[in-house]
């Protein structure tokens, strides 16, 4: 097989493919001058001085400094970068929490349809009859997944689907004239739940987890009073648990005038089996682009649906797409509406995905996703019980949190590490060290789409890197040595954040 070549200044040359750890040239180190990846055909138009056009004092004194390259060697420069990355259609993505499941193509190629992407969001609803039905239905669809009894579809992703919730809450206890300013959260919730409880004006009461690893019921009822506002959380919780008592502590929220929250980041384990509304819930959020498979995690933009119950429907953001009297459609506007969250309607193309993936996979379909989700997190689970003890032993949903204390107490090697190692054996790192309520934790969530096979090639990974740790102790700290990027310095860029474009 033969292998092509690209030249640089100072005889530096990239091979197609490049592979493991070897360097790829920058685009200067490729750059030759006078190379253009474009022409422009001569126009005959006069030539302009710049000074006619642009004032002298903002002109820069110095050309700015371009790469200069064909366009064969800039395409093959970035083809051979994305090939060095890692996603979902290259291998098995077990970050828990983020359900990071195969996107189907089917609902790509839906999106993709004319008709859909060469309309503009400022088109008339009288030319725009399609999107608008799309949008209706996709809006009744989540009210049946989730019984809830109204949804929004402008924010852009969960934590704007969160702080939406939280001003739908302060707009709804404004309106009867209370002033409450806590809202309860469990210890082991997700982190963009108290940011947004603060955004929204309130403040965080902190819920202990009990021994069995749900909401400690006894704690909420001792916080509960008339300034409570609301209770965030999601079921089954971020341990990956069912709340089993949720009716309980939905009773006990209500009865002091407070709201109920759901985040919607584990929506995928309950989908067709039971629905938030069922559960008391007022507001949830839905991570549209995780549970609905629309591209995720750097494939794409996000989208976070907001559900509400009805007594907060005439609150949400506005105008809303609607079905008219006449059977078309048009916009409504709620008439105590929060105003805009977003511009037009939303993500709409994440949108479009949705339906699609819903209709695809209908109410059995749906319930199937759920039930697979959680047979694969349950059977991992039971594999890797020797060496990663679940941090809670029960049966979990559709994640699993396992504790490397003892590893790490045995070999030293630490949960950080033991997620590094996974990445040389070909598969992405699982959440680590979250949530903070377990010692060295590792969650990993298999989700729908993974098959036996690749569970239980995990799994033989996960007990040859403990085999490793023993074997050769401190090896796994140097983890990973094989990829383009070793391990990097994960605390710098919060504490040393250059914010500019060209940050190094």
């Amino acid at each position: 097989m033969s292998t092509s070549f690209t030249q640089a200044p100072g005889g530096k040359a990239a091979s197609a493919p490049l592979m493991g750890s070897e360097a790829e040239p920058t685009l200067f180190e490729l750059s030759v001058p006078g190379r253009s990846a474009y022409q422009l055909r001569t126009t005959g138009v006069p030539e302009i001085a710049l000074e006619q056009l642009i004032p002298s004092e903002l002109l820069r004194e110095e050309e700015v400094a371009i790469a200069e390259v064909s366009e064969r060697d800039l395409v093959a420069h970035f083809t051979r970068l994305s090939h060095r990355q890692f996603s979902v259609d290259l291998g098995f993505y077990p970050l828990g929490s983020c359900t990071m499941k195969y996107n189907p193509k089917f609902c790509d190629e839906v999106a993709n349809m004319p008709g859909l992407v060469d309309v503009h969001p400022a088109t008339p609803a009288s030319l725009s009859q399609g999107w608008l039905e799309l949008l209706v239905e996709l809006e009744e669809s989540l009210c049946e997944v989730t019984g809830m009894a109204a949804v929004t579809l402008q924010p852009a992703a969960g934590a704007a689907g969160e702080l939406t919730g939280l001003l739908l809450m302060s707009a709804y206890h404004r309106a009867r004239g209370d002033r409450r300013r806590r809202i309860l959260i469990p210890d082991s919730a997700h982190g963009t739940n108290p940011a947004s409880v603060t955004l929204g004006g309130y403040e965080v009461t902190t819920i202990p987890t009990d021994e069995r690893g749900l909401v400690d019921v006894a704690a909420v009822k001792a916080a509960l009073d008339s300034d409570v506002a609301g209770i965030m959380l999601t079921n089954p919780n971020t341990v990956g648990l069912f709340e089993e008592e949720i009716a309980e502590i939905a009773a006990a929220v209500h009865e002091v005038g407070g709201l109920l929250y759901y985040d919607g980041a584990n929506l995928n384990a309950i989908l067709g089996v039971v629905r938030p509304g069922d559960m008391g819930f007022d507001i949830m959020h839905m991570n549209v682009h995780k549970t609905f498979a629309t591209p995720h995690g750097g494939g794409g933009p996000g989208a976070g649906p907001v559900a509400v119950s009805q007594r907060l429907v005439e609150y949400l953001p506005g105008p809303r797409p609607t079905r008219l009297a006449d059977g078309k459609y048009g916009y409504a506007v709620p008439e105590h509406s929060i105003g805009r969250m977003h511009s037009w309607h939303g993500n709409a193309m994440v949108l479009a995905r949705t339906l699609a993936y819903i209709k695809v996979h209908g109410g059995d379909g749906l319930r199937l996703v759920a039930e697979r989700a959680v047979l694969n997190a349950n059977w991992l689970r039971k594999r890797i019980a020797e060496h990663y003890p679940a941090a809670y032993d029960r049966v979990c949903m559709h994640e699993v949190v396992v504790s490397a204390g003892a590893i790490k107490k045995a070999t030293g090697a630490k949960a950080l590490d033991i997620a590094k190692a996974l990445l040389e054996e070909g598969f992405h790192a699982p959440t680590v060290y979250f949530p903070l309520i377990v010692d060295e934790a590792l969650m990993f969530e298999p989700t729908e789409t993974e098959s036996l096979q690749t569970l239980e090639a995990l799994a033989q990974s996960l007990e040859r890197i403990v085999a490793k740790a023993v074997s050769e102790p401190g090896s796994l700290a140097e983890a990973p040595q094989s990829t383009p990027v070793r391990r990097v310095d994960e605390a710098r860029a919060a504490r040393q954040l250059i914010p500019t474009f060209d940050a190094r």
